[in-house]
């Protein structure tokens, strides 16, 4: 492994997917972007973290839900929505089209229709919702989870699934992940489900909540991706980042429904 070339990935990965800027010397080249795969799930824990970090500052001014409003911004602001666009584009296309065709032509479309305003209204109340309800340490440390872990799981699919486009802006990452690759992203992105309270949890991980997460994580990729093939036969760029911010959500709720027993 040559570390020089890691570390290019990284900061590959943290480009593709943030407007953090990244040193000039990373350069680029197509197969830049497979290779970084891997490290999606540490770009989203690195975004997550920032999203705790402006939520615990904020909560020394503000109320809960203004603290968490404040960290959906920066994490938005940092990643562009570019999973979000993801999420409209799916729900559009799946809502309003029936042939494969249409479903991935409505999905190309720039612009959002009303389906797609909706689920992101929903998604984003449901985010805001469940991260204030929460006591404070464990919203934060689910932001991290949540962030990388759904990551984890969504780029999972480029093991399993076909990408349908011909060309489009995931095409360079659309390549089978190998065994090794896939290790690292599971490496990267879940461990963090097992200290949902952050570091009062350090040492005792919490082996029942990171197992119901996972089975839960688990049961939705399978419906998802079982979706995605009988809709248009695999997965788009757009299906990875409507699974991602499904993935997200679910953790958010698990997280929530975890403080009730």
């Amino acid at each position: 492994m040559n570390p020089l070339a890691e570390l290019r990935y990284f900061f590959t990965a943290l480009g593709y997917f943030t407007r953090v800027p990244v040193p000039r010397w990373v350069g680029y080249e197509p197969h830049y972007l497979n290779a970084a795969a891997r490290y999606f799930p540490l770009v989203g824990a690195l975004v997550g973290g920032v999203g705790a970090l402006v939520y615990l500052a904020a909560l020394r001014v503000f109320p809960a839900g203004v603290a968490v409003l404040l960290s959906m911004a920066s994490t938005l602001l940092i990643t562009g929505a570019f999973h979000e666009d993801g999420l409209a584009d799916c729900v559009d296309a799946f809502g309003g089209a029936y042939a494969r065709d249409d479903v991935l032509r409505i999905m190309h479309d720039s612009r959002i229709g009303a389906f797609g305003a909706i689920a992101l209204v929903i998604a984003l109340a449901l985010k805001w919702q469940t991260l204030a309800a929460l006591p404070p340490m464990r919203a934060a440390s689910l932001m991290i989870a949540a962030h990388a872990a759904s990551r984890a799981c969504a780029i999972s699919y480029l093991a399993t699934l076909d990408y349908v486009r011909a060309e489009g802006k995931a095409k360079p990452v659309a390549q089978r992940l190998s065994g090794i690759a896939l290790l690292c992203v599971a490496v990267f992105g879940l461990p963090w489900l097992l200290w949902p309270d952050g570091p009062h949890g350090l040492l005792m991980p919490d082996w029942r909540f990171a197992g119901a997460t996972l089975a839960v994580l688990l049961v939705l990729r399978f419906a998802m991706g079982r979706y995605f093939v009988r809709r248009i036969g695999g997965y788009t760029g757009d299906c990875l980042g409507f699974a991602q911010q499904i993935f997200e959500l679910s953790i958010y709720l698990v997280g929530l429904a975890w403080t009730s027993f």
